[in-house]
Protein backbone atom coordinates (compact mmCIF):
# COMPACT_ATOMS: atom_id res chain seq x y z
CA UNK A 1 0.00 0.00 0.00
CA UNK A 2 1.39 3.16 -0.97
CA UNK A 3 0.96 5.62 1.76
CA UNK A 4 3.58 8.45 0.64
CA UNK A 5 2.38 12.16 1.82
CA UNK A 6 4.21 14.95 1.79
CA UNK A 7 3.01 17.89 4.18
CA UNK A 8 4.51 21.18 4.09
CA UNK A 9 5.50 23.47 7.27
CA UNK A 10 6.28 26.91 7.41
CA UNK A 11 10.14 25.69 6.65
CA UNK A 12 10.26 22.17 5.94
CA UNK A 13 9.12 19.31 4.18
CA UNK A 14 7.91 16.22 5.27
CA UNK A 15 7.58 12.80 3.59
CA UNK A 16 5.39 10.13 5.05
CA UNK A 17 5.79 6.09 4.27
CA UNK A 18 5.80 3.34 5.53
CA UNK A 19 8.93 1.55 6.87
CA UNK A 20 10.99 -0.82 5.18
CA UNK A 21 13.67 -3.52 5.72
CA UNK A 22 16.60 -0.98 5.30
CA UNK A 23 14.96 1.20 7.83
CA UNK A 24 15.25 -0.42 10.98
CA UNK A 25 17.88 0.62 12.27
CA UNK A 26 17.64 4.23 11.80
CA UNK A 27 14.53 3.69 13.60
CA UNK A 28 15.43 1.45 16.49
CA UNK A 29 17.63 4.69 16.52
CA UNK A 30 15.47 7.54 16.58
CA UNK A 31 13.02 5.59 18.98
CA UNK A 32 16.43 5.06 21.31
CA UNK A 33 16.97 8.71 20.94
CA UNK A 34 13.23 9.52 21.42
CA UNK A 35 12.83 8.18 24.77
CA UNK A 36 15.86 6.84 26.37
CA UNK A 37 19.48 7.80 28.06
CA UNK A 38 20.75 11.48 27.43
CA UNK A 39 19.94 12.20 24.23
CA UNK A 40 16.42 12.03 25.42
CA UNK A 41 16.75 15.05 27.22
CA UNK A 42 17.00 17.29 24.56
CA UNK A 43 12.90 16.65 24.33
CA UNK A 44 10.03 16.14 26.67
CA UNK A 45 8.85 12.56 25.33
CA UNK A 46 12.24 11.21 27.82
CA UNK A 47 11.36 8.27 30.22
CA UNK A 48 14.97 8.12 30.86
CA UNK A 49 13.81 9.41 34.80
CA UNK A 50 11.85 6.12 35.26
CA UNK A 51 13.17 3.95 32.79
CA UNK A 52 16.97 2.66 31.99
CA UNK A 53 17.56 0.12 29.41
CA UNK A 54 16.32 -0.34 25.88
CA UNK A 55 13.09 0.87 24.79
CA UNK A 56 13.14 -1.30 21.18
CA UNK A 57 15.30 -3.01 19.63
CA UNK A 58 16.00 -4.74 15.38
CA UNK A 59 14.04 -7.47 16.22
CA UNK A 60 11.25 -5.71 17.64
CA UNK A 61 10.58 -2.90 14.70
CA UNK A 62 11.36 -5.46 12.41
CA UNK A 63 8.08 -7.83 13.74
CA UNK A 64 6.25 -4.41 13.33
CA UNK A 65 7.10 -3.52 9.57
CA UNK A 66 6.64 -7.47 8.69
CA UNK A 67 3.41 -7.66 10.67
CA UNK A 68 0.42 -7.71 8.14
CA UNK A 69 -1.86 -6.24 10.14
CA UNK A 70 0.57 -3.38 11.01
CA UNK A 71 2.43 -0.67 9.82
CA UNK A 72 5.38 1.98 10.84
CA UNK A 73 4.41 4.89 9.26
CA UNK A 74 7.79 6.94 8.82
CA UNK A 75 8.21 10.22 8.69
CA UNK A 76 11.61 11.38 6.60
CA UNK A 77 13.15 15.05 6.28
CA UNK A 78 15.69 15.51 3.98
CA UNK A 79 16.38 12.20 3.58
CA UNK A 80 16.45 11.36 7.36
CA UNK A 81 13.86 9.58 9.56
CA UNK A 82 12.90 12.07 12.06
CA UNK A 83 9.67 10.90 13.71
CA UNK A 84 7.54 7.33 13.38
CA UNK A 85 4.63 5.20 14.89
CA UNK A 86 3.13 2.15 14.66
CA UNK A 87 -0.37 0.88 13.73
CA UNK A 88 -2.06 -2.14 13.90
CA UNK A 89 -5.68 -3.37 12.95
CA UNK A 90 -7.43 -5.00 15.82
CA UNK A 91 -10.98 -5.85 14.57
CA UNK A 92 -12.74 -2.80 15.29
CA UNK A 93 -10.04 0.12 16.47
CA UNK A 94 -6.36 0.82 15.91
CA UNK A 95 -3.67 0.42 18.32
CA UNK A 96 -1.33 3.41 18.18
CA UNK A 97 2.05 3.18 19.44
CA UNK A 98 6.30 3.00 18.96
CA UNK A 99 5.44 7.00 19.00
CA UNK A 100 8.85 9.01 18.18
CA UNK A 101 9.95 12.15 17.36
CA UNK A 102 13.40 13.13 16.99
CA UNK A 103 13.51 15.11 20.65
CA UNK A 104 16.14 18.45 18.45
CA UNK A 105 12.39 18.76 16.97
CA UNK A 106 10.15 18.08 19.15
CA UNK A 107 7.73 20.75 20.40
CA UNK A 108 7.26 22.15 17.03
CA UNK A 109 4.36 20.53 15.98
CA UNK A 110 5.04 17.19 13.97
CA UNK A 111 3.82 14.93 16.75
CA UNK A 112 0.58 16.40 16.52
CA UNK A 113 0.65 16.06 12.34
CA UNK A 114 1.79 12.48 12.62
CA UNK A 115 -0.85 11.85 14.71
CA UNK A 116 -3.41 13.08 12.71
CA UNK A 117 -2.00 11.46 9.75
CA UNK A 118 -1.93 7.95 11.73
CA UNK A 119 -5.90 8.96 12.85
CA UNK A 120 -6.84 9.57 8.92
CA UNK A 121 -4.72 6.01 7.81
CA UNK A 122 -6.76 3.94 10.34
CA UNK A 123 -10.06 5.64 9.39
CA UNK A 124 -9.73 5.36 5.84
CA UNK A 125 -7.36 1.85 5.51
CA UNK A 126 -9.20 0.03 8.13
CA UNK A 127 -12.55 1.86 9.20
CA UNK A 128 -11.33 2.07 12.49
CA UNK A 129 -13.81 3.51 14.89
CA UNK A 130 -11.50 3.74 17.80
CA UNK A 131 -7.57 4.28 18.52
CA UNK A 132 -6.13 2.70 21.23
CA UNK A 133 -2.76 3.51 23.02
CA UNK A 134 -1.01 2.33 26.05
CA UNK A 135 1.03 4.77 28.08
CA UNK A 136 2.95 4.41 31.55
CA UNK A 137 0.39 5.84 34.06
CA UNK A 138 3.23 7.91 35.83
CA UNK A 139 3.70 10.05 32.44
CA UNK A 140 0.82 12.53 33.42
CA UNK A 141 2.01 15.19 30.95
CA UNK A 142 2.63 12.72 27.89
CA UNK A 143 -1.00 11.55 29.05
CA UNK A 144 -1.80 15.22 28.84
CA UNK A 145 -0.72 16.00 25.88
CA UNK A 146 -2.86 13.16 24.40
CA UNK A 147 -6.07 14.05 26.23
CA UNK A 148 -5.40 17.34 24.39
CA UNK A 149 -5.69 15.67 20.82
CA UNK A 150 -9.01 14.28 21.88
CA UNK A 151 -7.88 10.73 23.89
CA UNK A 152 -9.54 9.82 26.84
CA UNK A 153 -7.94 8.40 30.34
CA UNK A 154 -9.84 4.79 30.81
CA UNK A 155 -8.91 3.74 33.88
CA UNK A 156 -7.89 0.14 32.79
CA UNK A 157 -4.26 -0.86 33.89
CA UNK A 158 -2.13 -3.53 32.79
CA UNK A 159 1.32 -4.23 35.15
CA UNK A 160 4.42 -2.97 33.52
CA UNK A 161 6.69 -6.26 32.88
CA UNK A 162 8.79 -5.84 35.42
CA UNK A 163 11.72 -8.19 35.35
CA UNK A 164 11.82 -8.29 31.07
CA UNK A 165 14.41 -5.81 30.05
CA UNK A 166 12.82 -5.90 26.44
CA UNK A 167 10.78 -2.83 27.91
CA UNK A 168 13.54 -1.20 29.73
CA UNK A 169 14.61 -1.50 33.31
CA UNK A 170 12.14 0.49 35.89
CA UNK A 171 13.49 2.71 37.72
CA UNK A 172 10.72 2.64 40.03
CA UNK A 173 8.14 0.17 41.36
CA UNK A 174 4.67 1.93 40.89
CA UNK A 175 4.82 1.63 36.91
CA UNK A 176 1.94 0.23 35.01
CA UNK A 177 0.02 1.14 31.56
CA UNK A 178 -3.44 2.45 30.90
CA UNK A 179 -5.10 2.55 28.04
CA UNK A 180 -6.16 6.00 26.44
CA UNK A 181 -8.72 5.66 23.71
CA UNK A 182 -10.14 7.89 21.10
CA UNK A 183 -13.05 7.88 18.66
CA UNK A 184 -12.39 8.37 15.24
CA UNK A 185 -15.08 10.49 13.80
Amino acid sequence: MDTAATESTEFTEFTFRDATDADVDALVALVESAYRGDSSRAGWTTEADILEGRRTDPDGVLAVIKNPDSRLLTVERGGRIVACCQLEHRGDHAYFGMFAVSPTIQGGGLGKTVMAQAERQARENWDAAEMHMSVISVREDLIAWYERRGYRRTGRMTPFPYGDERFGIPQRDDLQFELLVKELA
